[in-house]
């Protein structure tokens, strides 16, 4: 011990920055060692070590200075001294958040010690959290709770964090220590989920997230709750978005019973005290005889809210539910977009996008800032094209002409803290316009079509003109033949049948004898000539030759007899 004790002084003397003798008196008064300040919430304590000699009537007296200050100022607390701490949470100080220079000395009589100087420090940066008061009530299943925040009332220290501490809460049975159950709680708050007439112990500490502080536990509280309700309260309240409503629901065994239903900000758990009186009615959730009922989305303006419910059988009300924490943001339903589309130039389809109108021709999503996810694919095939948008109107350029592309498009939240997304639009689709390489080919495709009934047409005439010739041959004869009828004067065909036409020949058969014949065509020969069919021009000929031949024969005969 007395090895430990001579350690320790050595550490502390070697620790003092200087020891001097005091001028008078001719008492050597060393001064003050290892100065160090202890901030718990408000309470201010300076500490010091004395002389390791034993000096008897020495007191010590402290002075600090602040910015601002050109003199040192007497510290409130902490004048004459007879032990080795003292308490300064008098001093009026105007911030916690500027530096504080404190110095210290020993005192006897006219005699002094030289000043001890502590490193200067920012009363914020070293306070702690102390421990903290708390205040229980008991219900059947439940246990509330009130939390003191850490400091006094009117403190200074952490004015500026009173609504910014964390609670956290150890509780068990006190008849097993071994289950023990931490949650995190407000100042005011309340531990569901126990078991009638029971004892349950807890302690709570409070913490600090920035800058990082975490306190001192609180001493154990003890309570023991309740006998069982008669009238139980409702269990697992849930609230879902349905359209333009929300509907709360709750569970709940027994009939006969009415119900209502309230809520609250939740920034109100926030800060101490008690705020039962800001509690409000829900529409349309009074004396409701339902295990539900439907609320109007304008009832609860965008925010985070706390709903509870309690049931009634006439005189008799339970106690009030667990408080259910309500985000409007993450049950409102984001309702899925507007597409249309069309085809501009060649090969671009346009797609505008819009959000959905209720029956004000109010925008359903007007309150949040959206996102669009469109999915592009041609009708034919299974390969997709997906964009995402923050704008409304999305062009699909360099697409093949005369096909036909669908699209469908939903709604995300471009909010970071949550993800959220409306179903799917209904899907529209759309043809694209020609190109000019369709236009080329169409052109083309005309003109050879007009081409090959030009063609068509002109071989047709040919081929029927053959069939006709060969089939159906004409009555008319022939050209050479019609042209010698023609010279005929025209009167020889009205002469009478009495007249005869003769055409003479003459046959020289020597120099000295002279023959004349005279042919005699009669008009019905040739009537009947005319009447004839129309016949081969060779056919005709021989008929001449076959005439010409008996004329010969008969000369020939006659020059014989």
């Amino acid at each position: 011990m007395l090895a430990l004790l001579g350690a320790t002084t050595l550490m502390l003397v070697a620790g003092a920055p200087w020891v001097l003798p005091a001028a008078s008196g001719g008492t050597n008064l060393k001064s003050p060692e290892n100065g160090r300040v202890c901030i718990i919430d408000d309470n201010f304590i300076l500490q010091w070590n004395g002389s390791r000699e034993s000096v008897r009537n020495v007191t010590f007296s402290a002075e600090y200075k602040i910015p601002g200050m050109e003199n040192w100022k007497k510290l409130p607390g902490c004048q004459h001294i007879t032990g080795t701490e003292c308490n300064f949470s008098s001093v009026k100080l105007e911030t916690v958040y500027e530096k504080i220079e404190l110095r210290i000395r020993a005192e006897k009589g006219n005699s002094t010690s030289q000043w001890h100087e502590l490193k200067p420090f920012i009363p914020f940066q070293e306070a702690q959290i102390g421990p903290l008061d708390v205040h229980l009530e008991a219900e059947d299943k439940a246990i509330i709770i009130n939390i003191s925040p850490p400091g006094t009332k009117d403190s200074i220290m952490w004015a500026m964090d009173r609504s910014s501490f964390i609670y956290s809460l150890v509780i068990w049975k006190n008849s097993s220590s071994l289950e023990e159950r931490t949650e995190t709680v407000y100042s005011r708050d309340k531990i569901y989920k126990l078991s009638p007439e029971t004892t349950y112990c807890l302690k709570v500490k409070a913490e600090l997230r920035s800058p990082r502080r975490v306190g001192f536990y609180s001493p154990v509280y003890c309570i023991n709750t309740t006998e069982k309700h008669k009238v139980p309260s409702p269990e697992n309240i849930q609230i879902d978005a349905e359209n333009q409503v929300y509907v709360l629901k709750w569970d709940y065994a027994h009939e006969n019973t009415t119900f209502r239903a309230q809520w609250s900000h939740e920034f109100l758990k926030r800060i101490p005290g008690s705020h039962s009186d800001k509690w409000k009615q829900i529409p349309n959730c009074e004396d409701v005889k339902t295990t539900h009922c439907v609320i109007p989305q304008n009832a609860f303006p965008e925010g985070i809210y706390r709903i509870r419910v309690q049931a009634s059988d006439g005189n008799n009300t339970s106690f009030w539910s667990e408080e259910k924490k309500f985000n409007t943001e993450m049950k409102t339903i984001i309702f899925p977009p507007v597409i249309s589309m069309k085809s501009v130039n060649d090969d671009s389809l346009h797609v505008s996008i819009g959000a959905p109108k209720e029956s004000e021709n109010k925008s359903v999503n007007q309150l949040y800032p959206l996102i669009y996810e469109v999915i592009f694919w041609e009708n034919t095939s299974n390969a997709e094209r997906k964009v995402v948008e923050e704008i409304t109107d999305v062009t699909f350029p360099n697409l093949k002409p005369l096909t036909v592309y669908c699209v469908k498009a939903k709604a995300l939240t471009e909010n970071g803290k949550w993800n959220k997304s409306s179903v799917f639009s209904s899907t529209v689709c759309e043809k694209t316009k020609p190109g000019n390489t369709s236009k080329t080919w169409l052109i083309a495709g005309i003109c050879t079509a007009l081409f090959s009934i030009i063609v068509t047409i002109y071989v047709g005439k040919v081929l029927l003109r053959c069939i006709n010739y060969v089939f159906f041959p004409s009555s008319k004869p022939p050209s050479s033949v019609d042209e010698y009828f023609s010279e005929q004067p025209v009167r020889n065909l009205l002469l009478s049948t009495s007249e005869e036409q003769t055409e003479r020949c003459s046959i020289i058969e020597n120099a000295n004898t002279i023959t004349v014949i005279e042919e005699t065509n009669p008009i019905e020969d040739h009537k009947k000539y005319n009447s004839q069919t129309s016949q081969d021009s060779g056919n005709y000929s021989n008929e001449d030759e076959n005439s010409g031949s008996k004329i010969s024969e008969e000369l020939l005969e006659q020059e014989t007899v």
